[in-house]
């Protein structure tokens, strides 16, 4: 139960960060990427915060085994660049780009109410479900005749 209460409340501080530093709003999303209209560049701040925190943050639980709340660490160590990784950035990006939303700030700006925010995560589910679909198809084996 403890678990729970400490993921709701980090969970809470992070949607906080994100309706702060405008991340929610679609159209300063869209400022930050338009490079050829007017750029806004103050997003180039709040991801910079987030690589200067997530930078410490990895190098201390690489010394960790265990979580501050007691579980098995878990790091992923793969640093494999393969295609399924270029393709998967690739649409993410010009999701990113069309919309103004990533999944965190999306989810945030539902549960906020924005009708927007709602078409972005159908879609991200009818993506995910496609996406695990052919997954399967391509893990089932041929039948021959």
């Amino acid at each position: 139960m403890k678990e729970r209460i400490v993921e709701f409340l980090v969970g809470l501080l992070f949607g906080l960060g994100l309706i702060l530093a405008g991340m929610t709003d679609p159209g300063k999303v869209q400022a930050f990427l338009d490079l050829a209209g007017p750029w806004d560049p103050s997003l180039a701040f709040v991801m910079g915060g987030a690589i200067l925190v997530g930078f410490f943050a990895f190098a201390l639980a690489r010394r960790r085994t265990v979580t501050f709340l007691g579980g098995m660490m878990q790091i992923p160590t793969s640093r494999d660049i393969d295609r399924k990784l270029v393709t998967g950035s690739l649409v993410f990006g010009i999701g990113w780009g069309l919309a103004g939303f990533c999944p965190g700030p999306a989810l945030v700006a539902l549960g906020a109410g924005h009708w927007q925010a709602l078409v972005f995560v159908l879609a991200m589910l009818a993506g995910m479900a496609l996406h695990d679909l052919g997954q399967r198809a391509a893990a089932m084996p041929l039948v021959q005749d």
